[in-house]
């Protein structure tokens, strides 16, 4: 089945669900709920449930009340990625899993943002040698930061596992307030150039490393740029979010590239601002 839209790479709906990992979601959510746990093995169609949706054992569903707020903690016994089956992916799903891609390189692994920068027609091509290695390293990513902090409870002091939902507090807000009609790779490159903006703007990222956001999410055919006049919308679906505690909101943003940080109830008026910096 095609998605509508796939003739435009900045076409950022998709009607298809289960071409967002939504498919290892639900497997794993069921698999973490009969009997209380039985054994799932995660076989990952798509580049966004391959290097994030089927790997590190989140698993979760959605609901009117919000993204991923029904879920559990459920590794898979294993994973099989056949890097064959993203040469039949839609092109506009391909680029939508990129963002995860992108993210782990913004918070752990520049050498991901190099390889996009310098050869990004060899990165965007599922039949090149580029992408397998630019999955597998993401996929390191984020298997060593869910070995260190299985449950996201900050253990062994840092960040944590919580620099996985870098850009996800606002791209999880638009993808409610979308009813889920985004892509989500579309919505977290939004998510992440908002708080590369939030964090300019609160003295912690330069201004180069926020045009790098907008370069190398461009580079790939995702957007940038959100419609404006929606803030009274996203806020309190931000403010529900799990990743918030009570209403106060938590973002992952950076203290220059690959350094993630965790940043309490900013002022509200630099939210609305970093908002205005995005907004189409």
């Amino acid at each position: 089945m095609e998605c509508p839209g796939v003739e435009r790479i900045h076409s950022n709906r998709c009607s298809c669900r289960t071409r967002r990992g939504a498919t290892t979601d639900l497997a794993g959510f069921a698999a973490a709920t009969w009997l209380r746990g039985i054994r799932v093995v995660q076989i990952p169609t798509t580049l966004l449930a391959m290097v994030d949706a089927a790997v590190g054992g989140k698993t979760g569903i959605n609901t009117e009340a919000g993204k991923n707020l029904v879920g559990a903690f459920h590794s898979p016994s294993g994973v099989l990625c056949d890097i064959n089956a993203l040469e039949t992916l839609p092109r506009n799903d391909l680029l939508a899993g990129f963002a995860e891609v992108v993210k782990v390189g913004f918070t752990h692994d520049a050498s991901i943002l190099e390889d996009i920068q310098s050869r990004t027609d060899e990165a965007t091509d599922p039949t090149g040698l580029l992408l397998p290695d630019l999955v597998r390293r993401a996929v390191q990513v984020k298997a060593d930061v869910v070995a260190a902090d299985f449950k996201e409870t900050g253990a062994g002091g840092g960040v944590g596992r919580a620099a996985l939902n870098y850009g996800h507090t606002l791209g999880h807000a638009i993808e409610r307030v979308e009813k889920y009609q985004w892509r989500h790779g579309a919505a977290i490159s939004v998510g992440m150039v908002y708080v590369a903006e939030l964090a300019r703007l609160g003295g912690k990222l330069s201004d180069a490393d926020v045009d790098r956001h907008r370069e190398v999410l461009g580079l790939v055919g995702l957007p940038t740029t959100y419609a404006g006049g929606r803030w009274d919308r996203l806020l309190p679906a931000m403010q529900i979010d799990k990743k918030a505690r009570g209403s106060l909101l938590r973002f992952v943003v950076l203290h220059g590239m690959q350094h993630p940080a965790i940043w309490e109830g900013p002022d509200p008026a630099l939210l609305q601002a970093a908002y205005e910096a995005i907004s189409a």
